[in-house]
């Protein structure tokens, strides 16, 4: 049957760990929505730009517009990352973070209004970044719809005071741009917390299937060991009453309580067998399943008759290294490769690095190496700057297997 390779389940201390591993998993993505976000700021700092030139005004006067446009994109690309990253808290909870970038808008928005004499230039730069606050659904939705109805009312000032005595000029080009900036903002924000809730949502599906699998061998191993405890403990007290009368008939009894403990040691050993028995395709498989549910991309190679190599040395090592590259992984890219080699099979898994400084914690790595000697086996590790690789290398036949 298989089964997920417990040990690589993280504790719920590991939460937000676990979730910005998620957030990586799905970085293009990512990268396609706050692309989109800034290229159409851009668009609209460019359009103050041609517009305010169709009316005439002086170049110094469009040269500062088009760097306060400029300023004003790249402010907005830390309320970004910061909405990113964010966790479930007020939108003000980091409020020093978010400071400078606020700040940035509106003075942008003061001098890109003073100098074009436009209302809608002055308000557009604050509302677009307070709508790039970590708002609940609920708020974001009536910001977006107020944001708007007051761009729009800037709009309609600025059709009455200034529009009106350049007719010529495309005024409204600027203002439907602008007008609906909050809205394609908003729905590109709740594109990427849809995705984040539906990776999310895999990574819970790949936990609890763990989670049902531990309960189902603790059943199987309450049920096997309460019904032998029970057997011995009337066992032991039937031979406690013997004892004093009839000393043979207690030490059978005593004879069949040993002899059910070591029925109860068989079965639990036959027990544990059955369950680490799950071919190694198999091992390799759920682990691909799981680092791929913790959006890691994966690439698997195992040669044919791989379920011939020695599991009980191999299987360990493959869920033992699954849980390094979770743990301290980049999360962009696995290489797992089970290959028949002359010297015997050879097991490497190789993963990204990542910006993390290498772990000093390398107890897992010297329980493999132990684990291969015991085999017979050679353990090769290498790490470059931006790739980790561990090589298990067992003989077809080691002790261990025979064991």
């Amino acid at each position: 049957m298989s089964r997920p390779p417990v040990p690589v389940e993280h504790p719920p201390a590991g939460t937000g760990t676990r979730h910005r591993r998620l957030s990586r998993g799905i970085s293009a993505t990512w990268w396609y929505t706050a692309s989109g976000v800034l290229l159409y700021e851009l668009v609209v700092a460019l359009m103050w730009v041609l517009t305010l030139l169709e009316a005439g005004r002086v170049a110094p006067v469009l040269t500062t517009i088009g760097i306060a446009g400029l300023l004003w994109t790249a402010s907005t690309v830390p309320l970004l990352q910061y909405y990113r990253h964010r966790i479930d808290e007020s939108p003000w909870a980091r409020w020093p973070r978010l400071l400078l970038p606020l700040v940035v808008a509106a003075l942008v928005g003061l001098v890109a209004g003073l100098l074009s004499g436009l209302w809608l230039l002055g308000v557009l730069p604050v509302v677009q970044s307070v709508l790039l606050l970590n708002w609940p659904a609920g708020v974001r939705a009536r910001m977006v719809a107020a944001g708007t109805v007051l761009l729009a009312a800037a709009w309609f000032v600025d059709a009455r005071l200034s529009f009106s005595q350049q007719p010529e000029v495309n005024w409204w080009l600027l203002g439907f741009f602008s007008t609906t900036l909050p809205l394609m903002t908003a729905v590109s924000l709740w594109w990427w917390d849809v995705l984040i809730t539906v990776d999310r949502a895999r990574a819970s599906e790949a936990r609890l299937a763990a989670t049902q699998e531990r309960l189902r061998v603790a059943t199987d191993v309450h049920d096997l060991q309460g019904h032998h405890l029970q057997v011995i403990a009337l066992q032991l007290e039937l031979a406690e009453r013997l004892m004093a009368t009839d000393a043979p008939a207690g030490l059978e009894q005593l004879r069949a309580a040993r002899a059910s403990v070591d029925e109860a040691r068989q079965g639990t050993r036959d027990l544990a067998t059955r369950f680490r028995s799950v071919p190694l395709s198999d091992e390799i498989a759920n682990a691909a399943d799981l680092l791929r549910a913790a959006g890691t991309a994966v690439q698997t190679t195992v040669a044919a008759g791989a379920d011939d190599a020695p599991g009980e040395v191999l299987a360990p090592i493959i869920r033992e290294t699954t849980t390094n590259v979770l743990r301290h992984g980049g999360g962009g890219w696995v290489r797992v490769a089970l290959t028949r080699e002359p010297e015997g099979w050879r097991y490497q898994i190789a993963n990204d690095a990542g910006d993390a400084a290498p772990s000093d914690d390398g107890a897992g790595l010297e329980g493999i190496g132990r684990r291969v000697a015991d085999a017979g086996g050679t353990l090769a590790i290498r790490r470059e700057a931006r790739e980790f690789a561990v090589t298990v290398t067992v003989p077809a036949a080691s002790e261990a297997a025979a064991r």
